[in-house]
């Protein structure tokens, strides 16, 4: 049975990829979840923002009482020759891909078109095999309309595989007023790559201190939905590979996306609540389900019921909304009955 997959022109072993978290920040751990089977990792990502504030913490400590002892800060290069996370990151970047024979993805998060392109430079220098744009952007100026931030993505992409030769995919947020037509335009831009979706962490209300704290919530089964559904409506309509994530806790979503057009499915969430080993449990039940259903590989499965594909396409439309609240009736008690 072949579980291999291509994903961004690369052949996986199967299409199981751990997404990027803290987990990549230790070499042992790629290490062992290559041993478990995932066919890729991606690396925890590099924001532009550490690096800013890191360099301003060294700035300000290596010029602090130089106009008192000027010939102190000879013995320093000038600031803008500091790359210190960056530095960092491409060197783990590079023990990862030392230690490991499966791909290793980057990911880069920025905020400057400079930073966007030197950074990508500098991990593609170290070694990754590809990198994900992972571009979190939360619009707050009203007076900015929607075209111009989607612009500004392909703008980032575009100037981004100017600059690299190795494959670029891009994280999507699932806001987009039109998801068909920004993920056309990324590939056109030069994205060999779409992971459906970025996962927008909400931050809580303290009501004890009144204050606005992060609050992390690892992603829920049901969230699947939402990225399997456009997964199936872009399969075959744009030029690019695409990767389920989010929701993904066991084989059975994983067969599911590679059933809507996903080459791959990631997941982090299932292995920081369950552990490394759940990756060989996944593998072990995509196996079983492809035998008992007579698939002989991935690539005969994928995109079967997409869009396209599927025997009934308005499943994933208009249709489906009306339907769904069809399906359902309640008693004289108010007890609903689906």
């Amino acid at each position: 049975m072949n579980l291999t997959t291509q994903y961004l022109g690369l052949e996986l072993s199967n299409p199981i990829v751990h997404s990027a978290s803290p987990l990549t920040q230790w070499v042992g751990n790629a290490r062992r979840l290559e041993d478990a089977g995932v066919g890729a990792v991606v690396m925890y990502s590099l924001f532009e923002e550490e690096i800013i504030h890191e360099g301003r913490m060294l700035d300000h400590y290596a010029s602090y009482g130089a106009e008192s002892h000027g010939e102190a800060s000879d013995y320093f290069p000038e600031f803008d020759n500091y790359h210190i996370g960056a530095d960092e990151y491409c060197k783990q970047v590079m023990r990862t891909r030392e230690a490991v024979n499966i791909p290793v993805m980057a990911s880069l998060n920025g905020v400057s078109t400079s930073g966007w392109v030197n950074y990508a430079h500098q991990i593609e220098e170290a070694g990754a095999h590809a990198i994900e744009l992972n571009i979190y952007a939360i619009p707050t100026d009203p007076t900015v309309p929607g075209a111009e931030v989607e612009q500004n993505a392909v703008d980032i992409v575009r100037q981004v595989c100017a600059k690299v030769t190795i494959p670029i995919a891009v994280k999507l947020s699932p806001f987009y007023s039109s998801i068909p037509n920004i993920a056309a335009r990324l590939a056109g831009a030069g994205a060999r790559g779409l992971v459906l979706f970025n996962r927008f962490y909400q931050p809580a209300i303290d009501l004890e201190s009144l204050e606005v704290k992060p609050d992390l919530q690892l992603s829920m089964p049901s969230e699947i939905r939402l990225p399997l559904r456009w997964i199936a409506i872009l399969h075959g309509r744009v030029n690019a590979d695409l990767a389920l994530t989010t929701g993904v806790h066991n084989y059975r979503d994983v067969l599911c996306g590679v059933l809507a057009g996903a080459s791959v499915a990631m997941t982090t969430s299932e292995i920081l609540a369950r552990g490394i080993g759940r990756v060989r449990e996944m593998i072990d039940g995509v196996r079983l389900w492809m035998d008992d259903n007579e698939y002989d590989s991935i690539e005969q499965m994928k995109g079967s019921l997409s869009h396209r594909h599927a025997a009934d396409p308005t499943a994933f439309e208009r249709a489906n909304y009306m339907k769904t609240l069809h399906s359902w009736q309640s008693d004289p008690t108010g007890r609903l009955h689906f």
